[in-house]
């Protein structure tokens, strides 16, 4: 049985915040969406919030899921994170929060949580 990418990608994505929870941090909110982009998780640690984008490879060849989050993906990601911060009305200078990410490599099976990836 062959997964859609979507299913993929919510399989991944419970598997982050599994992992995510076991370090002590709780969820906020996944696949958070707005004109600006998508936030795959939204974690708190503390009073910090977690931006979390997920990310999963099965080939490493082009350089793995890390690879993945471009400079244009980071800027999408940090445009939701400022829409949803606004949204909440929580003052983007006031609110801690950093942007994480949690690659999947297939070919290892190996979970990277990269803090303040950006």
């Amino acid at each position: 049985m062959t997964l859609s990418s979507r299913q993929l990608g919510e399989a991944f994505e419970k598997k982050a915040i599994d992992y995510l929870r076991s370090q002590g941090l709780k969820l906020r909110t996944k696949n958070y969406g707005c004109r600006s982009g998508e936030l795959d998780l939204i974690m708190e640690s503390g009073s910090t919030l977690i931006f979390v984008e997920v990310r999963y490879r099965a080939s490493d060849s082009f350089g793995g899921a890390l690879a993945s989050v471009t400079p244009a993906k980071q800027q999408k990601i940090r445009r939701a994170a400022q829409f949803y911060l606004q949204q909440q009305g929580l003052n983007e200078h006031k609110q801690l929060y950093r942007f994480d990410v949690v690659a999947f490599s297939a070919q290892s099976g190996d979970i990277e949580w990269i803090q303040n990836a950006f």
